[in-house]
């Protein structure tokens, strides 16, 4: 990448109270002063640094919009480099003008994430900081902002940076007993190095728990809702969202297709699909709804069984129990408000699964759901806590190669292989973490990450 000035709207090109136009380069303030006139008479570039100036944007003498003018120069900004934040008008119009004139003055357009490669590549931030960037924009649950603000603080690439510390200690010490054994003694090594590998692969492992751990939180828990038709599934997606979504009647199999919404219950985002009715059927409409219902179970990290309490469980309940028997199941005795016929010990017999008596027209019970599921996949209620949680999916890629790596020399150890068989796989392990926080990528995956950004950011 080139030093050149690039620009950019970095707020949404809609019409709004205010927008932001960033400038970032060698000539972006000489660029700024050629379109902005300041209040105070002077020229951005013999203001201080982190300074805030009120001024207009002007083509020629016609002004274009009155502005507050945020200058930070290099190297103390989000890219190291000069930089000018034009805070405008937020209408389109007027953003599209001042960008143009930005333009005509020397600057390019800057491509998806461009100010954020250039603060990874001045070093100001690493890749796993930068990718992090991202996901403070998408966070959609508090636990997904916390652990991304967290990974933008450092606390992955300060847990990663240690361990690569480590390995490069030992791979350090090896080369030098190679090269010089009468000052660096091998004997019994392998066995310190076993003890020394264990730490860091649990250290790894705990990562990759706590990235399963992440993921769900981050990206919601994959729900599907299942049940005979007309048992009260619909009725449970209605009361989780707090609106009617879902069609209820009377009538068995309305729902004929998967209806998909997101609910936040407690701290948890669920993903949820609400599924047609399984049942045996010769519509063939509704048996391609139960062929779909089938197929999302098999994808779920949650199933939940909506039972029909206020009447005897049927041939189509013992089939829906063989399909969901090997999941993460919570059972819904729903129609807790009519007089109930199945016990909660009844459906322990034929699926050892939680169940929880609720009424989905009434909304009872379902505040139990969130706690159960909590439980179920948290171990109880969540709270961040100083665990450091990976939740992006390359970074779990390369701490699962990592983890193998060390695994090679725990076997190489346990092999009695010579000492330098030990440096292969050891460095295969440091390469890996490094490539969590960008000290071992190829450009081509750099440029890949960046795309994905936003424009502006």
């Amino acid at each position: 990448m080139g030093t050149d000035t690039i620009v950019a709207i970095a707020t949404a090109l809609t019409n709004s109270g205010l927008g932001i136009i960033r400038i970032s380069g060698e000539e972006a303030i000489e660029t700024a002063d050629k379109v902005i006139s300041l209040k105070s008479g002077k020229k951005l570039f013999a203001c201080d640094s982190h300074t805030i100036h009120y001024g207009f944007v002007k083509d020629g003498e016609r002004i274009v919009d009155e502005v507050m003018v945020a200058l930070m120069k290099a190297p103390k900004s989000y890219t190291r480099e000069d930089t000018v934040e034009i805070n405008c008008h937020g209408g389109v119009l007027v953003m599209q003008l001042i960008m143009g004139l930005l333009l005509k003055k020397g600057a390019r357009p800057a491509e998806p994430g461009e100010f954020t490669k250039r603060a990874f590549l001045n070093g100001r931030i690493d890749l796993a900081q930068a990718e992090s960037v991202m996901d403070v924009i998408h966070a959609q649950n508090e636990f997904a902002l916390k652990a991304s603000i967290e990974q933008l603080k450092g606390a992955v690439s300060e847990n990663v940076r240690k361990l690569r510390e480590e390995i490069l200690y030992e791979l350090a010490y090896i080369e030098s007993a190679m090269d010089d054994p009468e000052h660096f003694e091998l004997e019994d090594y392998g066995n310190q190095l076993l003890v020394k590998t264990d730490r860091i692969l649990g250290e790894v492992k705990r990562l990759l728990y706590n990235a399963e751990n992440g993921s769900i939180l981050k990206e919601g828990i994959r729900t599907v809702i299942v049940g005979k038709p007309n048992s009260g599934k619909s009725s449970l997606l209605n009361a989780l969202l707090g609106k009617e979504r879902a069609i209820v009647t009377d009538i068995a199999g309305t729902t004929r297709d998967a209806i998909e919404e997101q609910v936040r219950l407690n701290e948890i985002s669920l993903n949820i699909i609400d599924t047609a009715g399984i049942r045996a059927t010769d519509d063939t409409v509704e048996q391609i709804g139960v062929l779909k219902a089938k197929e999302y179970i098999g994808k779920s990290d949650l199933v939940i069984y909506v039972v029909d309490a206020s009447v005897p469980l049927s041939g189509d309940d013992f089939d829906i129990v063989r399909l969901i028997k090997d999941r993460n199941v919570v059972v819904l005795l729903n129609k807790s408000d009519l007089e109930t016929v199945v016990t909660k010990e009844e459906i322990r017999v034929i699926l050892d699964k939680t169940a929880l008596s609720v009424s989905t027209k009434y909304g009872k019970g379902i505040e139990q759901l969130g706690c159960t599921i909590e439980e179920m996949f948290f171990h109880g209620k969540i709270g961040y806590n100083d665990e450091v949680y990976i939740t992006n999916e390359r970074h779990k890629a390369s701490l699962r190669l990592a983890e193998a790596s060390l695994g090679m020399v725990r076997n190489s150890i346990a092999d009695g292989m010579p000492e330098d068989f030990y440096t292969i796989d050891l460095m295969d392990a440091y390469r890996e973490l490094g490539s969590v926080i960008g000290e071992s990528v190829e450009d081509d995956l750099v440029n890949e990450i960046f795309s994905r950004f936003c424009m502006g950011k």
